[in-house]
């Protein structure tokens, strides 16, 4: 079976091929069209022109991924289904993709089917490389549910239990800003640039690669330094971290960054290229710890079989490498999605797609299962689950 992959929820305009034979996934093609350029001026997404992009460029994306699935536009033929972002996302770009997607199900009398675009990144855990066949979750060798999600983007911090295909319940997510919009503003005010989660990273690094930090013991102070070791100066709190609740906030720690800032220039200390390396290390530590002792906690609590990591902010090294190792003294079934699947993507859409083709949630057949036309799918910029 062939699946037609259609994302445009935010600034990617993206289209996949994929196709399932034999208890096995293989990505064909997974063509995006990046618009991070035009928006980085902005400092962040544009909705209308947004939309104004995917109106140019949807047609040449889908020409480039049937053309690397070996596909061309009068091979519609063997495209069995169509899959296509619903929401959430940016009602502007949103409808680009979906109208462009009913159109195509309506000429070529294909099945579409309207995906939740959070579902998307759930299932980019089971894509493989472009070309390797890559095993169905039916055919995976151990127990997969209950399966706890982190989701973590630039619009989205949410832990997401799934207790079976389809049956989601979302025990926390962000009161505020999300995990990766407080990485582009705090990008923005240190002048990084936008996106914001790569370049603090980036710069993360550079800090630990000069002062490799252990964990800090109890009762140590700011700042401390002997021939080995060099503690950050800078610390930043860690919001929500001891709630009994597995709410997060990000609005309160990006907000003590612009006060550190102040504090610094005020005191006539200019902000220097390493003051930045260090504030982008210890911010980034204090987000991650947040993230993750929170996962591991709900994980222990709901007694899940799977942890999964998810959303464009899986693409930081440090949370993948710190989730993962938690993960193993819990001894939990860890995954998280290759890099390329990290962002929006189409991929991961045509995947949930099929995966709610053959296992329609009864409870939602207006989203464009099994029994329905393309007349029944409909956006919803604030879908949830």
């Amino acid at each position: 079976m062939k699946i037609l992959g259609i994302e445009t929820s935010c600034d990617e305009t993206a289209v996949s091929v994929l196709e399932t034979k034999n208890g096995k996934i293989k990505v064909l093609s997974n063509t995006i069209s990046s618009q991070i350029k035009l928006h980085a001026k902005y400092g962040g997404v544009v909705p209308n022109l947004a939309a104004r992009e995917h109106v140019k460029n949807i047609e040449h994306v889908l020409k480039l991924a049937l053309k690397q699935a070996s596909l061309l536009k009068s091979d519609f033929n063997k495209i069995d289904l169509i899959a296509v972002t619903r929401g959430p996302g940016l009602g502007p770009a949103l409808l680009v993709g979906i109208t462009f997607a009913k159109t195509l199900a309506w000429k070529y009398k294909k099945p579409l089917v309207g995906v939740n675009h959070l579902e998307g990144h759930i299932y980019s855990n089971f894509l493989g490389k472009i070309g390797v066949n890559y095993p169905t979750l039916q055919a995976k060798s151990y127990k997969l549910f209950p399966i706890l999600n982190l989701i973590v983007s630039g619009g989205h911090t949410e832990l997401v239990l799934m207790e079976d295909y389809g049956k989601y319940k979302i025990i926390g997510e962000t009161l505020d800003d999300a995990v990766g919009e407080a990485f582009d503003k705090v990008a923005r005010l240190l002048g990084l640039g936008y996106p914001g989660g790569p370049a603090i990273s980036q710069e993360a690094e550079k800090w630990n690669f000069q002062f490799p930090i252990p964990a800090r013991p109890a009762g140590r102070s700011n700042f401390q330094k002997n021939s080995k070791i060099q503690f950050p100066r800078i610390e930043f709190p860690r919001p929500m971290i001891g709630s009994k609740n597995y709410d997060f906030s990000y609005s309160g720690l990006k907000t003590s960054v612009l006060y550190k800032l102040r504090d610094l220039e005020k005191a006539g200390i200019k902000i220097t290229d390493n003051i930045k390396s260090e504030i982008c290390y210890e911010f980034q530590k204090a987000a991650v710890e947040v993230l993750i002792k929170k996962t591991i906690k709900a994980a222990r609590e709901y007694k899940v079989d799977s942890l999964f990591l998810s959303g464009g902010v899986s693409a930081n090294k440090y949370l993948r490498k710190q989730l993962g190792l938690e993960a193993k003294i819990n001894q939990m079934n860890y995954s998280q999605p290759e890099l390329e699947y990290t962002g929006d993507n189409a991929a991961m859409i045509a995947l949930a797609g099929y995966m709610n083709y053959k296992n329609p949630p009864s409870h939602k057949a207006s989203e464009g299962t099994v029994k329905n036309s393309w007349k029944s799918v409909e956006m919803d910029a604030n879908l949830g689950f």
